[in-house]
């Protein structure tokens, strides 16, 4: 019986992680501190969850899935594939441990590598994963009389040695701005449009070819699939660089055979449908001249990084919008409206905000109050199409719910244009041409996807209706040239030179 008051015989002591890493009695953790992505601060896999988040399924987004459709940031996926594999990348692993064993206090003293792929608020919280990872597998002593030197690998979790407070000023509260349709009175200018929510295309039955351009390109960039190279390193000892190396050993005819499954099986397939297994030999062909002629590999990326779904499914969209493209007059585009509220109209606007960019509209050529734009450029088009001699009406996509569908990697997104501007080109003022306009300085791949939609699927398919008008897409991307591009765009599509306006462009 220990007299009250006095210390155990045998203390226990719990150690900060800090602490123990210091004491060389874990391993030691390496975190990226740099990787070949110019853009951000922080190395793209020290912080993944900031990059992935919003392409991540909710927690009640179950049904209907894909395993393997997650986002091409995720650099453990080849090491996943390839678990067991002799002389592949993951041929040393016997066992993936799930994130519920790692939460639950399971320790094993053989991870090597920790990958978080969700949102850590706190520094705690990340002490706590990291732990996971840090029970070493030898306890023997070297000839110096210490431990010898373990590592883990931590990726995507935000764990800093020295972690500091951070103090987050208040910001003042702005008042916010009632953006409105000024109804009656500027009824005259109100703009009406179709809310598609999908498209029906049909496959030509016997040849297939495509009609590729510029957007036809894919570029893998590290900005785009996520770090190529990475650099990790601890506190002290070896530091590490994580590469792509494995992936070379995948020969061009490998990676053209599974993006023509996959193209056969995603596109022009209807549920419970077999895929058009006659066609497979057209489309390998078509996918054979795309992966030589537009797919570039920068950053040390490399094209067998299209195995990956999300990749793949990038690559689809483009071969299919290609091929749609080239049979649009064989093969009719269909727009499917919304069932319960297939029109939209600018007399709906009405919205408060707190930007401080808006433009105050001209009465005689815009339906709403005020264009919120989110850049100079949207300012200068309003100056633009109120001075164009052409131009009817216009309004700026804020508060409207003027929406296009489209894919990207295989996950249903959503674009919203800038602007819509019904334009007089010639057919009288009683048949406009109403104008989808976008104002782009700076294109990612996702605005070459949102152009090829809007020209290969929503342009024909709303012209194919018959009942919504006549309508067309434009990208400005120079905000010096915006009224020549403008003019230019409805020639091209018109065949008419609108002397007018050309005569006024700079």
């Amino acid at each position: 019986m220990t007299p009250e008051g006095t210390l155990f015989p045998w203390t226990m002591t719990d150690f900060s992680p800090m602490d123990a890493i210091e004491c060389g009695i874990v391993k030691l953790p390496r975190v990226p501190v740099a990787d070949n992505v110019p853009s951000g601060e922080m190395p793209k896999f020290r912080e993944l969850w900031a990059h992935i988040g919003k392409r991540m399924p909710g927690a009640g987004a179950k049904r209907g899935l894909d395993p393997l459709a997650i986002p091409a940031e995720l650099l453990l996926r080849e090491v996943m594939n390839t678990v067991g594999k002799e002389g592949a990348l993951g041929g040393a692993i016997r066992c993936v441990v799930s994130v519920s064993m790692l939460t639950e206090g399971w320790d094993a003293n053989t991870v090597t590598h920790v990958l978080g792929a969700r949102a850590f608020g706190t520094q705690l919280l990340c002490e706590q994963v990291v732990g996971r990872a840090l029970r070493r597998q030898s306890y023997e002593l070297n000839e110096d009389g210490l431990f010898g030197v373990e590592y883990a690998d931590v990726l995507g979790i935000p764990f800093h040695f020295t972690a500091e407070p951070v103090v987050v000023k208040p910001r003042p509260v702005r008042q916010p701005v009632h953006i409105k349709a000024v109804c009656p009175e500027r009824d005259a200018c109100e703009i009406v449009f179709p809310r598609v929510v999908g498209y029906r295309v049909e496959l030509p039955a016997e040849q297939v070819s495509a009609q590729f351009n510029e957007d036809s390109t894919l570029l893998l960039t590290p900005e785009l699939v996520g770090p190529s190279i990475t650099r990790n390193e601890g506190i002290v000892g070896e530091g590490v660089d994580l590469t792509l190396e494995r992936l070379n050993a995948y020969r061009h005819n490998t990676i053209a055979y599974h993006l023509t499954k996959r193209l056969l099986e995603t596109k022009w397939r209807a549920p419970g449908e077999s895929p058009k297994l006659h066609l497979f030999g057209q489309l390998k062909a078509i996918v054979l001249h795309w992966l030589a002629a537009h797919l570039v590999c920068k950053g040390d990326t490399r094209p067998a990084q299209l195995l990956y779904l999300a990749l793949a499914d990038m690559a689809c969209e483009r071969l299919a919008s290609a091929i749609v493209a080239q049979h649009v007059g064989e093969k009719p585009i269909l727009a499917t409206l919304d069932p319960f509220n297939p029109q939209g109209t600018s007399a709906d606007v009405s919205f408060r905000t707190t930007k401080q960019t808006i433009w105050r509209t001209d009465a005689r050529h815009c339906h709403v109050d005020g264009a919120v734009c989110d850049s100079n450029w949207e300012m200068e088009l309003c100056r633009v199409l109120e001075s164009h001699p052409n131009v009817l009406s216009y309004v700026a996509n804020q508060g409207l719910g003027f929406t296009v569908p489209y894919r990207m990697g295989g996950e249903a997104r959503t674009y919203l244009p800038d602007f819509i501007v019904r334009v007089d080109d010639g057919q009288g003022a009683g048949d406009p041409l109403n104008l989808v306009v976008e104002v782009k300085g700076y294109r990612r791949e996702d605005a070459k996807v949102k152009k090829q939609t809007m020209e290969n699927y929503w342009v024909p398919a709303v012209n194919q209706l018959g009942d919504h008008g006549r309508w067309t897409f434009v990208e400005l991307k120079d905000v010096h040239t915006m009224r020549g591009d403008l003019d230019g765009a409805l020639a091209a599509d018109f065949g008419k030179l609108l002397a007018p306006a050309l005569s006024h462009s700079g």
